[in-house]
Order: structure tokens, then sequence, then C-alpha cells
């Protein structure tokens, strides 16, 4: 029968787990190493892409609205041919908008023109259109248009 008690060392003079270190009598013990390399960082596995807007309209007051495109040239195109689809003649880009949402604000009277505005969100664009026809107009204004482009994900 072996007699005695005392810790068990696997690692020599030091506890599991671990290891020594330094000069015999004078070292210490280290933790073992985790098997492998170190984990790798997360990697990106896509793109986010910002998408363009834009808002198109006629003589007559017909307008369009297009988001989500990749090329400002294409938002505008895509607005003409929804302000031509509603019947308007001679559609024309009146404004455009990137990664963000737009608004379009005209005064209840019928004067003063459109105003256009962007930010963050619509509820904020359309705070900006409405203050700026307000002012220029003195009338009450409403928002007659409003549209928020996304962006779009584009894996690796």
């Amino acid at each position: 029968m072996f007699g005695g008690g005392g810790a068990a060392f696997a690692e020599g003079r030091c506890p599991p787990g671990q290891y020594p270190i330094g000069a015999p009598g004078a070292g210490g013990c280290a933790p073992i190493p985790a098997g492998g390399s170190e984990a790798e960082s997360p990697r990106p596995t896509g793109r986010w892409i910002k998408t363009w807007g834009a808002f198109a309209a006629s003589p007559s007051g017909i307008a369009g609205a297009a988001s989500g495109w990749r090329e400002k040239a294409d938002a505008g195109n895509a607005a003409v041919r929804s302000c031509s689809d509603a019947g308007g003649r001679d559609c024309r880009v009146k404004f455009t908008y990137k990664n963000q949402c737009a608004t379009a604000a005209v005064s209840n009277a019928g004067t003063g023109g459109t105003f256009y505005s962007a930010a963050a969100t619509k509820e904020e664009a359309a705070g900006l259109s409405l203050a700026q026809c307000g002012a220029a107009s003195k009338e009450t204004c409403e928002v007659v248009m409003s549209n928020c482009t996304e962006p779009e994900f584009e894996k690796f």
C-alpha cells in the first residue's frame, strides 16, 4: 500500500494544465497553450452598396419617383419613366438623393413651387421641405411625395 498525501503533478512540478518554465529550482509554471493557432478575426462576408433615388415631374404637375438604383442616372431615368407612365408629358428629373430619404412639399394654395429635401428619415426630410415651403409661400404646405433609398448587401 502506498502512503502519503500531496498533490500529483502531471508536468513535473506544475499542476495539470500548466508546464514548467525557467531554470530548475528557480522556475515557475505557465498555462499550456490551447492547441492550434490563434482564432482568426471575423472577416466581412460582403459590403453595403448605397443606392440612389430621384423625383421627376411634368409641367402639368404629374410626378414620379424611383429608388434603389446603384447609379444616379439610372434613378433619374426611372423617375422620368414613372412620371411618364402616370400620364406626365415632358417629365424632367427635379431632385436626386443617395442613401437617405427625400420628400417634396407644395403650398396648399398652389403657390411657390415644389420644395425638395433629403435627410436620414422621412420625418426629418418632411420637416425640412415643409419649413422651406412655408417660409417661401407664407402658406400652409403639405408633403406630396416621399421615398427612401435602402443600401443593398453584396456578398463576396
